[in-house]
C-alpha cells in the first residue's frame, strides 16, 4: 500500500492511499473453466489483461514483449527483446526487478512492484508489474500496468492544492492588511447588516465618536443608535443605498452624549450577503455651514480637476473634474491609486514635477498629458503645492484642460510661433518632425514677411529678391495668411 500526503486548507493532512493488491485469488476450477487454453489463446489474455507483457527466460534476458495500451506501445519497448530486463529500467529500480525475478523462481506468492522505465519522448514511464514463472522452464512472465495516468492525476492534485493554499495565504493576508486597517484608521468606521441593520463590527474611532466599547456595538441596531426623527433618516439613507448603490450623506444626532454626526454608507457584498461600510465624522469636523465648508463645496463644483495626494502621490480625495478627466465612476475607485497612472506622457515627468514641487513648495503651468481609464487622453496643464505642516503632509494638484483652448487665428489660419523660444517649449508636446515641419514653416514665413516690407509690399519684388516665381509666392502667401488675396494675384508694381 502506497500513501501520498497532503494538507488541507485547515492544516489537517490528508493521505491519499493506492492500494495494490500483493495476493492473486486464483481461479478455484481452472482446468475446468478454461478449458485447454493453447499459446496463442494465453498470449491475447495476458496482452489484453495488461498494459504490458514481458516474457523473461532463466537468465533474465527478455524474449518477448506485448502491448495493451497504446501508450507503451509508442515507447519502442519492441527493442528490449536480447536485452537483460534489469537493463530496461533505471538504475534506482533494478533492485526491484531482481526481487520481482527471485519471487517468480521461488514461486512464492505474486507482489506488485513498481519500476521506472527510461523514456526517449520524456519523463521515466512508471509501470507497476506481477511476476509469475512459467512451468518449468525457467522462464517468468511479467504483466504490467501503466501508472502514468494516476501519476497525473496525483500530480493535478498537489498542484490543486498548493494553488488552494497559496490562494488560502493571499486571503489571510489580505484581511490581515484590512484588519489593521480598520483598527488604526482614526476614521469612525462600522460594518452593518445589510439586511437586519445590525452592527456587525465596529473600530476604535467608532467607539470613541459614540462612546461605547466596540464590543458593545456589536450585535446592536445601528439606526437605534440615532434620536427619533434621525433615527428614521438614517434607516431611509440605508435603504436608499441598498436600492440605487448610494446617497448623499445625512446629518444625524446620536442618543448618547447628543453629538450630531455626518453619516455616510456605502454597500458591499460579502459572503453573498449585503453589508453596509458605515463612516460617522463628527459635525464639529465637518464645520457645517462654515467658511472651510463652503471652500470645499466650492472645490468639489470647480470645472478644474482637483486632487490631493499624500507624499509618495497615492491620491486621499479628488473633486467630481477629476474623476470626469480619468473617466472615474467615483471616488472610491481612484482611493489610494497612485496619480502616476493617469499623469504624464512618461515616468520621468510626475517625478520632474514632484521634484520641483519638494524644492519650491509650488509649482505654476507645467504642461503635460493626462490618460483616461478608457485609452482617452489630453494636453492639460497642472499647477501644485506641498503642504508640509501638520500631522499628514501631502501634495495638492489643480490639472486644467488646455487642448480646448482656441488657437491663434489670423486670417483663418493657424498663427505659428514666432520665436526660437516659443519652439522650443514645443518640445515633448510635438514628434521631432512635426517640430521641425514648423520649424520650416516659420523661418519661410519670417522671410516672406521681410522680402515684402523691403520692397514696399511689391509682390513681383518680393518674388525676385526670393529667387520665387510670382507663382510659387502667391502660393507661399496664401497658405501663411499673408496679404489680402481676394483681390487676385496682385503682382503689380
Amino acid at each position: 500500500m502506497k500513501a501520498l500526503t497532503v494538507t488541507s486548507l485547515d492544516g489537517r493532512p490528508i493521505v491519499l492511499k493506492q492500494v495494490t493488491r500483493n495476493v492473486v485469488d486464483q481461479f478455484r476450477t481452472p482446468k475446468k473453466t478454461l478449458g485447454d487454453l493453447d499459446a496463442e489463446d494465453a498470449a491475447k489474455l495476458v496482452a489484453a489483461s495488461s498494459d504490458i507483457a514481458v516474457v523473461i527466460d532463466s537468465k533474465g534476458v527478455v524474449r518477448d514483449v506485448a502491448f495493451g495500451s497504446d501508450e507503451c506501445a509508442k515507447e519502442g519497448y519492441e527493442s528490449w527483446i536480447g536485452r537483460r530486463w534489469v537493463d530496461t529500467v533505471t538504475s534506482e529500480t533494478r533492485v526491484k526487478v531482481e526481487d520481482l525475478l527471485k519471487d517468480a523462481a521461488t514461486k512464492a506468492q505474486p507482489k506488485w512492484r513498481q519500476v521506472n522505465h527510461p523514456s526517449a519522448r520524456g519523463p521515466d514511464v512508471p509501470i507497476q508489474y506481477s511476476a509469475i514463472a512459467l512451468g518449468a522452464t525457467g522462464r517468468v512472465i511479467a504483466v504490467g500496468r501503466d501508472l502514468r495516468a494516476m501519476a497525473v492525476m496525483q500530480q493535478r492534485l498537489v498542484d490543486t492544492q498548493q494553488s488552494i493554499e497559496r490562494d488560502y495565504a493571499r486571503v489571510r493576508h489580505a484581511e490581515t492588511r484590512y484588519r489593521l486597517l480598520f483598527q488604526i484608521s482614526s476614521e469612525a468606521v462600522l460594518v452593518v447588516d445589510g439586511m437586519s441593520g445590525l452592527i456587525v463590527e465596529a473600530n476604535p474611532a467608532a467607539a470613541r465618536v459614540t462612546g461605547k466599547a466596540a464590543k458593545r456595538l456589536a450585535g446592536r441596531s445601528f439606526p437605534e443608535m440615532f434620536e427619533g426623527e434621525d433615527a428614521k433618516k438614517v434607516h431611509a439613507n440605508l435603504t436608499t443605498v441598498r436600492s440605487a448603490g448610494r446617497a448623499d450623506p445625512v446629518e444625524a444626532r446620536l442618543t448618547e452624549g447628543n453629538q450630531g454626526v455626518t453619516v455616510s454608507a456605502t454597500a458591499f457584498r460579502h459572503d453573498n450577503a449585503l453589508h453596509f461600510l458605515v463612516r460617522l465624522t463628527p459635525a464639529a469636523l465637518e464645520d457645517a455651514g462654515g467658511p472651510r465648508a463652503r471652500l470645499i463645496e466650492v472645490v468639489e463644483k470647480l470645472p478644474d480637476g482637483f486632487v490631493v495626494t499624500d507624499t509618495d502621490r497615492r491620491i486621499l480625495s479628488a473633486n467630481a473634474a477629476f474623476l470626469e478627466f480619468v473617466q472615474a465612476g467615483s471616488v472610491e475607485q481612484i482611493l489610494g491609486e497612485r496619480l502616476d497612472k493617469w499623469i504624464g506622457r512618461h515616468s520621468m515627468e510626475m517625478n520632474v514635477l514632484v521634484t520641483n514641487l519638494r524644492e519650491n513648495g509650488s509649482v505654476r503651468h507645467f504642461a503635460t498629458l493626462l490618460r483616461g481609464e478608457f485609452e482617452s487622453s489630453e494636453e492639460v496643464e497642472i499647477s501644485a503645492v506641498s503642504v508640509t505642516g501638520g500631522d499628514t503632509p501631502c501634495l495638492g494638484f489643480t490639472i486644467r484642460s488646455v487642448a480646448r483652448r482656441p488657437s491663434y487665428i489670423v486670417n483663418g489660419h493657424r498663427d505659428m510661433p514666432r520665436s526660437v523660444e516659443q519652439l522650443t517649449q514645443l518640445v515633448g508636446r510635438v514628434s521631432l518632425k512635426d517640430l521641425v515641419r514648423e520649424s520650416t514653416d516659420v523661418i519661410e514665413r519670417l522671410c516672406i514677411e521681410a522680402a515684402l516690407e523691403l520692397t514696399g509690399d511689391n509682390r513681383a519684388s518680393a518674388a525676385d529678391l526670393l529667387g520665387l516665381s510670382r507663382q510659387s509666392l502667391y502660393s507661399k502667401l496664401r497658405r501663411h495668411g499673408l496679404g489680402d488675396l481676394d483681390s487676385g494675384p496682385g503682382f503689380g508694381m
